[in-house]
């Protein structure tokens, strides 16, 4: 694959700016900010080394791009009125302060940004929320138990101050967690419901344990289907409540 330069012909105030490695484009999806048709870019890199990971490739701070820069700007500019949206996946989006820029370029294509992250970056991500029209927020843990699922020292601290700057923001959102048994037990989902109604969410998406691309084949051999009765005690916390 040939190596892309991804800061030929982006420009900032100060000169020109290395954009992150853009490692996957869909060019659509209907799930990825919803209510709307959009492209989805996937940067590389990311902190957390979450066992339950389903895109270990991205893990890495660098790597092969799909496009160019301007090769996306010009395929997006063909998009027009086709597509709504351009989300941000990841990886961990944040984690390149230069995404801003991207974001920013893709407005004055008319499009609208839709972001997924876990909010480890709440400096960045605050620069970011102007620019954004939708967020997917990941909440992996109880804020106090986050080490021993992201392996990120301090990363429960960052994501709530990330939290709450996106509720301040009033951006659109959706909260959603990751649910395996043998990480997030009945009392850490209690945990985690009380603290999301303490900050003022209202909502929260449970996805079930997702196997495809997952290496670790303890958690695949040992994921059980969320409770019910356990979704009902979580609504006395957090009256909506999706599971998907």
């Amino acid at each position: 694959m040939r190596q892309h330069s991804l800061y030929e012909g982006v420009v900032s105030e100060n000169g020109p700016v290395l954009l992150p490695t853009f490692a996957g484009l869909s060019q659509f999806s209907a799930v990825d900010y919803p209510g709307h048709l959009c492209a989805v870019l996937y940067t590389q890199g990311c902190p957390c080394r979450c066992r339950y990971c389903h895109n270990p490739s991205l893990q890495q701070g660098r790597g092969p791009s799909v496009m160019s820069w301007p090769s996306i700007m010009e395929w997006l500019a063909t998009r027009k009125g086709l597509l709504d949206a351009v989300a941000f996946c990841g990886g961990e989006p944040t984690v390149h302060k230069s995404l801003l820029l991207a974001m920013r370029q893709v407005r004055t294509l008319g499009f609208k940004v839709a972001l997924h992250t876990s909010g480890l970056y709440p400096y960045n991500f605050a620069n970011m929320l102007p620019f954004l029209d939708w967020v997917g927020f990941d909440v992996k843990a109880p804020f106090a138990r986050y080490l021993d699922v992201t392996r990120v020292p301090g990363s429960g601290c960052k994501v709530k101050e990330s939290l709450e700057r996106m509720l301040f923001s009033k951006v659109a959102y959706e909260i959603r967690t990751t649910v395996h048994n043998a990480i997030l037990n009945s009392a850490d989902l209690v945990t985690m419901a009380r603290d999301l109604q303490n900050i003022g969410v209202s909502r929260w998406v449970l996805q079930r344990f997702n196997k495809a691309g997952c290496a670790d084949l303890e958690l695949v051999a040992s994921y059980a289907p969320i409770d019910d009765d356990l979704v009902d005690r979580l609504r006395v916390y957090v009256p909506n409540i999706l599971v998907r």
